[in-house]
């Protein structure tokens, strides 16, 4: 099986048209008519990411977040983000991203998540892009919803945005954007959310959440890693001679304790 043809599959279900303007995604290192019988998932491609993909052999990296965000302007072994490039490349493992398209499509990762913590009614909520979700909840305290979104994305500590440290705040509408959404804040108040959650969100714009009356939940970027079990499995379908490989290293830069 050709890149082109796994590619060419995929986009029938996740179009690299549907990514955010001047997002990086579709083939960044290889050759659409390389052959292809390894693959591995993963969400970030870091140090650890490549060495896990030579030792396995892979053709493929299948990635959510780009390897190549900036334009590089050389290619080198000092520069530690040019030097993973330069490794991948002279393994000749091809890289393939999926960053903003998966998060916006029907049936991507923000859908999964609403579908986790069981909202019903499910928009979008920046109707210009498709971005993050919101819908209702059976009325739930906000004590009990942390401890939902722990269990759901497999998180031991969160950040909660609230002055109210009793946790007694009755939610009945939620706004969810995967990685980082803080800029959404306006449109999940403007859509009457009583919770956003999102990750990455600063000191700043936290004060600006609860001026507007709006608490949020701040599980982490890293919740995105249900991208890899999601992928590979769709991966699957598509040739039952493909290997399919789900990364085992984690990539989380955060050591919560």
């Amino acid at each position: 099986m050709k890149i082109a043809e796994l590619t060419q599959d995929y986009e029938m279900f996740c179009p690299q048209s549907l990514a955010l303007f001047d997002d990086p995604v579709g083939l960044q290192i290889g050759d659409l008519n390389q052959e292809v019988k390894k693959v591995l998932v993963t969400l970030d491609i870091r140090e650890q990411v490549v060495d896990e993909a030579i030792k396995l052999g892979v053709d493929l990296i299948f990635a959510k977040h780009p390897v190549i965000f900036s334009p590089l302007s050389a290619l080198t072994t000092t520069n530690p983000q040019e030097h993973l490039v330069w490794r991948l490349a002279r393994a000749n493992i091809a890289v393939y991203t999926s960053h903003t398209n998966i998060d916006v499509v029907a049936g991507g990762l923000n859908d999964d998540f609403a579908s986790l913590l069981d909202l019903t009614e499910v928009r979008a909520l920046d109707d210009e892009n498709q971005m993050g979700r919101i819908g209702e909840v059976e009325p739930i305290r906000l004590s009990v919803l942390t401890e939902k979104v722990k269990a759901v994305f497999g998180r031991d500590r969160l950040r909660v945005v609230t002055y109210d440290h009793t946790m007694n705040q009755v939610i009945r509408r939620i706004a969810i954007c995967g990685g980082t959404g803080g800029k959404l804040w306006p449109l999940a108040v403007e859509k009457k959310a009583d919770l956003l959650i999102t990750g990455d969100i600063y000191y700043h714009t936290a004060h600006d959440f609860l001026s507007q009356g709006l608490v949020a939940i701040d599980p982490g970027h890293y919740i995105e890693h249900l991208f890899i079990p999601k992928i590979a499995k769709l991966l699957r379908t598509y040739n039952d001679k493909l290997e399919v490989f789900e990364s085992q290293v984690t990539t989380k830069p955060f050591y919560d304790i």
